[in-house]
C-alpha cells in the first residue's frame, strides 16, 4: 500500500459524546487501559483490491505469512489430560497439537515422514498413546520421538533416534495454546507488545471456558471475511435493530505495534445517528440480555436524569453474577456492558467482555481463496463451584442460519447472519469492479489498514520481524 498522507488525515471525530466521555460517567469506572487511547494515522490510500481476488496472493500469503506469525490453535481446556490432542489446519498445514506430559505441549507437524501420509484425520480431536501411521504403521511416541518402524532391517539409512516428528513453537497466553512454524521467530510476548500483553493479563481469560463453539464456511476471501467485523460503521445500516442502544460511528479505535488493534462500541446508549428521537427509557426497552429475553420481567422505568446505561450495568451485574455463579464486584460498568473487541494478527478477534464475551477465528480454505473458514466461540466465566464444561464445535451448512446452532441466542445469530450476508456480493463486486482498490476512512476503518499493512509487511517482505526469515520447517 502506497503511503498517501492527507494534511488533516485522521484528525476528524463523530461530532457527538465519545466512547470516552460515556465511559468517563460510569459508577463503576474503568481501568486505566480501558481509558486510554492510541490511535495512528496510516495513510489514506486505496488499498489494491488484488489482494482479495488474485489466488497468486493467496499462495503467497501461505509461503510468506502462515508459517511465520503466532496462532491461537486452541484452549488449554482441550487438552486436560497427556495424551489429549486437536488437529489445527490453516491452509495447506496441520498440526498435532498434543499434551504430552503434564507441563509440555507440543505441536507436531501432521505427516508420515515415511511416505507423507496424515497421522490424524483434519480438524479432529481425541486422545491418543501414540500417532501411528494408518498406511504402513510407522510410529512415534506423544513428545515426537520415533516408537516403532516396521521393518526396520529395509532401512539401515533411517536413524530412528533421528526421526523425530518436526514441531512448530509452542506458548501458552490466557489459556490459549499458539503454534508458529518459524523457528526463529519472536517470542509470543514480543510480538504482541507491551501494550497488548497489559490488556491481555487484565481481561484473564484464563478464568473463561467456551460455552458455544461454532463453524461456518463463507464464500469471500478470509480477509474480506475479517473486516467485516473491525469497524462499526456499518452497524446503522447492516443491524439497524441494535442502533437505539449501541454506540457506533462515536466507537473509539486503537492500533497497538504491528499486530494488535482494538475498538471499543458502548452500549446502553443511543446511536448518534438517532440523536433526538430516541429517549433514555426507549434505550432502556429497547435493550436485550445476552441470552436474548429483555429486561420485560422487571420493566424499570428511569427516574429523571438516570441513565439507561447505568440502569444496564446495575441490572446485568446482577443477572451475570446469578446467571454464571460468579464474582463480578471487581469489574467495571463498561467491562461488563461495552464491546470491546481486539484483533489479534493474522486470524484472531477477542471479544473479552462480559455482556459479549467471544472469539471469532478466520481461516483461509487452502483449496479456494474465495472461502473462509469463520468459527464464534462464546466464552463465559468460569463458575466459582467449577461446574463448567467446554462446548464442542458444532459445523453449520452453507444454508444454515448462525440461529440454527443449538445455544445460539436467535437474535445474535440475526446479527452475525447480517454481518456475513454481505460478503458473497463484496467478493464478487471486488472482481467485477473496474476500480483498482477499496476507500478507507481515516478513522473507522484504521483496523483494516492496519490490518492490511500487516498482510503487506509479511507477503512483501517489508518490516518483516526479524525472525520471519527463518524458514518453516
Amino acid at each position: 500500500m502506497n503511503q498517501k498522507i492527507h494534511p488533516t488525515g485522521g484528525q476528524a471525530r463523530c461530532p457527538a459524546e465519545s466512547t470516552q466521555d460515556i465511559i468517563a460517567q460510569d459508577r463503576a469506572a474503568a481501568p486505566d487501559w480501558a481509558r486510554e487511547e492510541s490511535y495512528s494515522y496510516l495513510g489514506s490510500a486505496d488499498v489494491s483490491k488484488d489482494r482479495y481476488i488474485d489466488p497468486a496472493f493467496a499462495n503467497a500469503e501461505f509461503e510468506r505469512l502462515w508459517p511465520r506469525t503466532w496462532q491461537m490453535v486452541c484452549r488449554e481446556d482441550d487438552l486436560p489430560e497427556v495424551g489429549d490432542y486437536v488437529v489445527y489446519d490453516i491452509g495447506p498445514y496441520s498440526f498435532i497439537v498434543v499434551r504430552s506430559s503434564d507441563a509440555t505441549i507440543k505441536a507436531h507437524f501432521n505427516s508420515c515422514l515415511h511416505r507423507g501420509t496424515k497421522l490424524r484425520p483434519s480438524a479432529t480431536e481425541g486422545f491418543a498413546n501414540e500417532f501411528k501411521c494408518p498406511f504402513h504403521g510407522w510410529t512415534w511416541n506423544l513428545d515426537g520421538s520415533m516408537k516403532q518402524l516396521p521393518c526396520a532391517w529395509d532401512f539401515p539409512h533411517v536413524d530412528q533416534s533421528e526421526n523425530t516428528l518436526p514441531a512448530a513453537r509452542v506458548e501458552r497466553l490466557a489459556g490459549f495454546v499458539w503454534i508458529n512454524m518459524a523457528a526463529g521467530a519472536p517470542s509470543l510476548e514480543d510480538y504482541l507488545g507491551p501494550d497488548a500483553m497489559r490488556h491481555m493479563r487484565a481481561w484473564r481469560l484464563e478464568d473463561r471456558y467456551v460455552s458455544l463453539h461454532v463453524k461456518k464456511s463463507y464464500p469471500a476471501n478470509w480477509k474480506l471475511t475479517m473486516e467485516a467485523f473491525m469497524e462499526a460503521y456499518h452497524v446503522g445500516d447492516t443491524h439497524p435493530q441494535v442502533a437505539p442502544a449501541n454506540g457506533d460511528i462515536n466507537s473509539q479505535y486503537d492500533v497497538y505495534g504491528d499486530h494488535v488493534n482494538r475498538f471499543i462500541s458502548t452500549l446502553g446508549v443511543v446511536s448518534p445517528k438517532l440523536y433526538g428521537k430516541v429517549s433514555e427509557q426507549d434505550i432502556l426497552d429497547s435493550f436485550t440480555l445476552g441470552d436474548g429475553s429483555s429486561l420485560e420481567g422487571s420493566k424499570p422505568q428511569l427516574k429523571e436524569g438516570e441513565r439507561a446505561r447505568q440502569v444496564m450495568a446495575d441490572y446485568f451485574r446482577h443477572a451475570f453474577e446469578a446467571a454464571a455463579a460468579t464474582d463480578l464486584s471487581t469489574i467495571s460498568d463498561s467491562e461488563l456492558l461495552d464491546t470491546y473487541s481486539y484483533t489479534i494478527f493474522p486470524n484472531l478477534f477477542l471479544f473479552p467482555g462480559i455482556s459479549l464475551p467471544m472469539i471469532y477465528r478466520f481461516r483461509p480454505d487452502a483449496r479456494d481463496h474465495r472461502r473462509t473458514i469463520f468459527e464464534v466461540m462464546f466464552m463465559k466465566p468460569k463458575p466459582l463451584d467449577g461446574a463448567w464444561q467446554s462446548a464442542g464445535c458444532q459445523v453449520l451448512e452453507d444454508h444454515q442460519s448462525f440461529a440454527d446452532a443449538i445455544g445460539m441466542d436467535p437474535g445474535f445469530g440475526l446479527i452475525l447472519d447480517q454481518d456475513t450476508g454481505n460478503l458473497q456480493a463484496q467478493q464478487e463486486g471486488l472482481e467485477a469492479s473496474a476500480k483498482a482498490g477499496i476507500t478507507l476512512a481515516d478513522y473507522q476503518e484504521i483496523r483494516v489498514r492496519h490490518f492490511e499493512r500487516a498482510v503487506d509487511s509479511y507477503v512483501q517482505d517489508i518490516r518483516l520481524p526479524s525472525a520471519a526469515s527463518d524458514p518453516a520447517p
